[in-house]
């Protein structure tokens, strides 16, 4: 049986991946800084909690790193811990970049300590990318980081790749496009959105205050997502990739098709509030995953419009 080591696994990919890595038949254990106090609500509403291994780890300490590796002896770790939130990351950028990239590069470091064959998937972003000017990322476009979040993610990918290189690691980096899920928290906007067209519609909340609905994404469904990260780990070597869904869509269309599926019209019910526009903006994100799909064999089945009504859906069964 296979040991899988997921850093992370509270939060949304984190809880999907493992999911999809017990049914593969895996050993699985995740990690967060205090996993006596951690909820993992998460993990209890898909029903694995019971399932995993917990274990506390401080990813920017380095010593912590080694000893839950030693602890473990997990044949692949997949890394998915750090500081999410590109609007948040603004706010505390020193604290975006440690848990990023030092959490990144400790990682690299006690694998190779350890001398292990140990696979790394490490969690990048289409953020690094920055502006595109409406042309589609492949795994050869430059980055061009305008967040600290994507600073921090560019410098963990590069990282990456340099420890594949200078000591043969097998170590990849998913540079994920957008993806979203019933297991959102509401600090991301997808989630604020869906929740607030159900509140509304129930008549617990007047307005939806939103920042720049102008900006355009590609936007996937988290539990295909997932399936892509464990497909790198399962080549014969270690590549990059990008994985998308390669359509691009407004952020006016997302609020659109959300308070649609409650059946109201949301120009009546949101506001557009200045100051919930970031420093920098990237205007448009759009991804080319053809490489996935030929070397992966991995393709999305769902794109905004069905990713959006399957979690109002969601959030309706919930009672949210």
């Amino acid at each position: 049986m296979k040991k899988a080591l997921v850093t992370g696994i509270s939060g949304q990919d984190g809880t999907y991946l493992a999911k999809l890595l017990l049914q593969n038949g895996y050993d699985v254990c995740g990690t967060s800084r205090d996993a006596q106090i951690s909820s993992f609500r998460n993990l209890d509403r898909v029903g694995i909690r019971k399932d995993v291994q917990l274990a506390s780890v401080a990813l920017n300490d380095f010593r912590s790193v080694l000893q839950v590796l030693f602890k473990v002896q997990p044949d692949e770790i997949y890394n998915l811990a750090g500081q999410s939130s590109v609007s948040l990351s603004f706010e505390q950028p020193m604290e975006t970049q440690e848990s990023v990239y030092l959490g990144t590069l400790n990682l690299l470091e006690a694998i190779r300590f350890t001398g292990r064959a140990i696979k790394l998937y490490n969690a990048s972003s289409s953020e690094c990318f920055g502006g595109l000017g409406g042309q589609p990322a492949t795994e050869e476009t430059a980055f061009r980081p305008r967040s600290p979040y994507a600073v921090a993610k560019s410098a963990a990918f590069w990282q990456v790749s340099n420890y594949r290189e200078a000591y043969n690691i097998f170590a990849c980096s998913g540079i994920l496009f957008n993806h979203e899920s019933p297991l959102r928290p509401e600090r991301f906007v997808t989630q604020k959105i869906v929740r607030s067209a159900c509140r509304i519609a129930q008549g617990n909340q007047k307005k939806l205050q939103l920042g720049n609905i102008e900006i355009q994404r590609d936007w996937g469904w988290a539990p295909e997502y997932v399936e892509a990260m464990y497909l790198m780990l399962q080549q014969e070597s270690p590549e990059d990739f990008v994985i998308a869904t390669g359509q691009t869509r407004k952020l006016q269309d997302f609020v659109a098709t959300a308070f649609d599926a409650v059946g109201l019209d949301w120009r009546e019910h949101t506001m557009i509030d200045q100051s919930l526009f970031r420093p920098t903006e990237i205007m448009v994100g759009q991804g080319d995953a053809s490489k996935a799909a030929e070397k992966l064999g991995w393709k999305p089945k769902y794109k905004m419009d069905e990713v959006v009504r399957m979690m109002v859906q969601a959030a309706i069964e919930a009672g949210e």
